[in-house]
């Protein structure tokens, strides 16, 4: 019989990651939901939004799929920047 966990909250720390680890990995995998929203809200190709990413459209392809280990936490603010986002850090 499988056993269900209830999850934290954070699918990271649920993984077993540690708290650093999950902080940069959800902040990562937030960044990554954006920009992925935001390229399809403008209804961009990936040729189009590697062109006002500034990026090939092979990475627009693995942004596209999730690839987050393919992205640091720097080019993700950085991508989202030049996509015209504000990109924001609480800490609470």
């Amino acid at each position: 019989m499988e056993k269900i966990t209830d999850s934290s909250g954070n699918v990271f720390n649920d993984l077993g990651f540690s708290p650093e680890e999950s902080a940069i990995y959800t902040l990562r995998a937030e960044l990554m939901a954006s920009l992925r929203k935001t390229i399809r809200e403008r209804e961009w190709t990936q040729e189009e939004a590697a062109k006002a990413l500034s990026i090939g459209q092979s990475r627009v392809s693995d942004l596209m799929r999730g690839k987050w280990e393919k992205f640091s936490l720097d080019m993700l603010i950085i991508l989202a920047t030049r996509a015209g986002r504000h990109v924001q850090l609480a800490i609470v």
